[in-house]
């Protein structure tokens, strides 16, 4: 069985790992960057190791430094968290030479499923429904304006390995086929290496589901059931639910089948997500599978009540699941905001910085995965996301009232967020009746970019900032003057802690 897990991740992610080890008695390490020294999932880990300078092509992406850190601590796993190596399958495969269990799934599934053209393909074959489009990469653009004509444009052309919206180009007008062609293949290659593109026909009014997927080895899997992502901007997930507004239980029986066969037909193991795009007449089709942890994943465990790191590190030693899809339900209703360190007057700019006081939300159905502190210096080096806020509530609607609420109570100040823009969200009306696609954000963005009154709480949070600052001045000069000019020992009581390195 497991003893010491190192997780290859920084920030939330790598916190939120370290909760579930702690409660099933497994030591955690910890990496960091030069950039995160002071960072909290460095604190609280068993053991922390530094992995080298601050960009992550240089620390987080270097598999060498990973599993040199692994090998001196003595882990016997690694959970990758997202992002950086989780979906990288010679990393995979590098794991397990090195005698290391890396608790996600193989390379073949990782690498079957991370290649849209491949992944459809085998979709097919399995009798998963997939949007009407190619299933070879573009090489003739001849015959891909053939194409297009034949099954009617609006089209994506979207990067084979791609994801987060890069290497896609939606195309409305045929005069634009062969720049968007030119232009997705270009970005892809930039962005991943590969330049292979593919077709899609596109979808109006699509809403973005999810299934999240559990596999053990022994090759029983289940889904639990679906989240609703359709509240994007550039193609990001802004704001999650689960369940979704739009779906009825015979369509999610239906889809729920389907992401499960999805998931077989890779012979996959471990936490995955099956991704679907969705009209309003509720016709459906596959879109990609996440062959890792999602951000989101907080959503599906309030309302089904499983933790999935647990059940990652279950499935990692060999376990069979603990439920069978009968055991499974939804109960109640659950909504995440990611909050960003962004400046959503100034397009969203990353607002890196010193923030100067902090105040999560507490409360009976609100629950706060972040990492930042006040005295936190954000860096620039990674995505700007510095928490997840998710609230629980009996029904859809007392759900979104707890999150305003929530939102109203999380003070950030020193840096720009995108509370307020989230605030805004949950006003909406398209929101709050449950009727919205992932336009969403562009056909609502008068309002939910224009101005907002000041609050008379913004007021006085702003009065408590400036009076905490200047007591913050008045001691750092009483404490220079009592050691002249000397750091008070005080200061630094309680704040040091074993930090090996490299």
């Amino acid at each position: 069985m497991i003893q010491k897990i190192l997780i290859a991740n920084r920030g939330e992610i790598a916190i939120r790992v370290m909760r579930s080890c702690r409660e099933m008695g497994i030591k955690s390490v910890a990496v960091y960057s030069d950039a995160d020294r002071g960072s909290m999932h460095v604190r609280l880990a068993d053991e922390a190791y530094h992995i080298g300078p601050s960009p992550s092509n240089e620390s987080y992406l270097v598999a060498d430094k990973i599993i040199d850190a692994a090998k001196k601590s003595g882990a016997d796993a690694i959970h990758p968290g997202y992002g950086f190596l989780s979906e990288n399958a010679e990393f995979s495969d590098r794991c397990k030479k090195e005698g290391i269990e890396f608790i996600g799934p193989d390379s073949f599934a990782i690498n079957t499923m991370g290649d849209k053209i491949t992944a459809r393909q085998t979709m097919i074959k399995a009798g998963v429904p997939v949007v009407p489009g190619t299933t070879e990469p573009i090489v003739d653009e001849e015959k891909a304006i053939e194409y297009i004509h034949k099954i009617g444009l609006p089209v994506m052309i979207k990067a084979s390995a791609g994801g987060g919206g890069k290497g896609m180009r939606l195309v409305k007008d045929a005069a634009e086929i062969v720049n968007s062609i030119h232009a997705a293949r270009s970005e892809a290659l930039n962005s991943f290496g590969n330049d292979a593109v593919y077709i899609e026909k596109y979808i109006d009014s699509p809403h973005h589901i999810e299934f999240q997927i559990l596999a053990d080895k022994q090759g029983n899997a289940v889904h639990l059931f679906e989240r609703e992502c359709s509240v994007q901007r550039r193609h990001q997930k802004v704001v999650e639910e689960s369940p979704s507004p739009l779906m009825t239980q015979k369509v999610r029986t239906e889809m729920g089948k389907h992401a499960v066969k999805a998931a077989q037909a890779v012979n996959y193991y471990g936490a995955g997500t099956i991704e679907f795009i969705m009209d309003d007449n509720l016709n459906y089709y596959f879109l990609e599978m996440n062959t890792r942890l999602q951000v989101e994943h907080p959503v599906t465990e309030m309302v089904v009540g499983v933790d999935l790191v647990r059940q990652q590190i279950n499935v990692a030693n060999g376990l069979d699941l603990e439920f069978k899809q009968e055991d499974l339900f939804q109960k109640g209703h659950a909504i995440e905001c990611r909050i960003y360190a962004e400046d959503a007057d100034n397009n969203f700019m990353p607002s890196p910085g010193v923030i100067k006081h902090f105040r999560e939300p507490l409360g009976l159905g609100i629950r706060h995965d972040g990492y930042v502190y006040s005295g936190y210096n954000i860096p620039l080096f990674y995505d700007p996301m510095i928490s997840k806020l998710i609230v629980w509530a009996k029904s859809r609607d007392e759900a979104i009232k707890r999150m305003k609420g929530a939102l109203y109570n999380y003070k950030i100040t020193g840096i720009k967020t995108s509370i307020k823009f989230l605030e805004r969200i949950m006003e909406t009306k398209d929101f709050v009746d449950g009727k919205y696609n992932t336009h969403f954000i562009q056909e609502n963005e008068k309002f939910l970019l224009s101005p907002k009154p000041s609050r008379p709480q913004d007021e006085d949070m702003a009065m408590v900032a400036t009076f905490i600052n200047y007591l913050d001045k008045l001691e750092k000069n009483s404490i220079q003057t009592a050691t002249n000019g000397h750091a008070s020992p005080w200061r630094e009581f309680g704040r040091k802690r074993s930090i090996i390195r490299l």
